[in-house]
């Protein structure tokens, strides 16, 4: 068969929003990977999440249903502490702003933790759901007196069951205010992370897959990787309309069923049964004919605003399967009562916000 898996050797899958959302499964992801496994294609998972040992990563994945051993699970708390090791000479003493699980990384590779800012000579920041304004304090006094200085991801926000909630990127965002400076970055976008999992795999032809266009696809481009975004997470239909070229994924799918699609289907560009007109910078109008899949129909949008420049856009719709394909997308205007579906700009969700279920699947249907 001839589908995006055949192309690929190692499936390197973000966790949060791609494969689990919470305590949850993402409907057919277990199976998709399982899938995978049968035909000789071994899938990786890469978090930024850097809270976790791999250990724990690997059995919560096993008990969903999806096959994955200590091995399969690379995070950013590994990066970080292999670009510390990089830089410091054995037994450095390091300041954890985060877990036990990131400070067990920064010892296997032969560096020392301390509480201290007095000792420390470099901080290491991932997430924690107990960090607070004392190991903070102590971290901007480390870092003002010069230590180095590594994020393992600069992820605003934390998908979970309740929602969006503050990640370790809004916590580095404290200590930038505080002391004037940025951290060096292992996770996603930067391209650490994903580079230690192809390394660690000997990939040949590996498919980076995930929900954010800020952190898996972004981090994939920036590897010399193909993307696979998903639409089960953060970002949505509005997000990927307006994302300039380094966020711009090679594919676009409902979920991880889109592996078994030929990549044709899921690549942006111009799709039978939808029309879209350019009618100035930043406005266009899309036609249905005899399109079904909204899907499609947004692989269409974005071909021809891409090719237009991008940016900021409207979408109008020409006919109410347009407007509905519109509306699934959530790419519609709630004031507007008509089969022309006008006013989605783009800029009024904030990036990163929480995407609506577009209630759709990758044959098109509605669920």
């Amino acid at each position: 068969m001839t589908d995006l898996l055949s192309r690929h050797d190692v499936l390197l899958a973000d966790l949060d929003g791609t494969l689990y959302r919470g305590r949850g499964a993402v409907p057919g992801a277990v199976e998709a990977v399982g899938d995978a496994k049968k035909r000789g294609v071994r899938t990786v998972y890469v978090t930024n999440n850097a809270s976790r040992r791999p250990s724990d990563v690997a059995a919560h994945l096993a008990e969903l249903g999806f096959p994955a051993s200590d091995g399969d699970v690379v995070t950013s708390s590994q990066a970080a502490a292999a670009m510390l090791a990089q830089q410091l000479p054995a037994g450095a003493r390091v300041l954890v702003v985060g877990t036990d699980a990131l400070a067990a990384e920064v010892t296997r590779v032969g560096l020392s933790v301390t509480e201290r800012a007095d000792d420390a000579v470099a901080v290491v920041q991932g997430h924690s759901p107990d960090t607070g304004w004392r190991l903070l304090a102590e971290a901007s006094v480390a870092l003002r007196a010069g230590a180095v200085w590594v994020a393992c991801n600069l992820d605003s926000t934390l998908p979970t069951e309740r929602g969006l909630l503050p990640g370790n990127g809004a916590m580095v965002s404290v200590l930038r205010v505080a002391t004037g400076r940025g951290p060096q970055v292992a996770g996603k976008p930067a391209p650490e992370l994903l580079h230690r999992a192809v390394e660690r795999t000997g990939a040949q032809a590996a498919l980076m897959v995930g929900d954010r266009l800020d952190s898996d696809v972004e981090g994939g481009r920036a590897a010399g990787l193909p993307t696979l975004l998903v639409m089960t997470g953060v970002s949505d239909a509005a997000e990927l309309l307006a994302a300039p070229g380094p966020l711009r994924p090679d594919y676009v799918g409902a979920d991880m069923g889109a592996l078994t699609r030929a990549p044709e289907e899921l690549a942006p560009g111009a799709r039978p049964g939808w029309d879209v007109t350019v009618n100035g910078q930043g406005e266009l109008t899309l036609t249905a004919a005899g399109g079904t899949d909204p899907l499609d129909a947004l692989r269409t949008l974005c071909a021809a605003h891409w090719a237009a420049g991008g940016g900021t856009v409207r979408v109008t719709a020409d006919g109410g399967d347009a407007a509905r394909a519109l509306q699934a997308l959530g790419l519609d205007a709630p004031d507007v009562a008509s089969d022309t579906v006008g006013g989605a700009d783009m800029t009024a969700r904030a990036p990163g916000e929480a995407r609506a279920d577009t209630g759709i699947d990758n044959a098109g249907a509605r669920r």
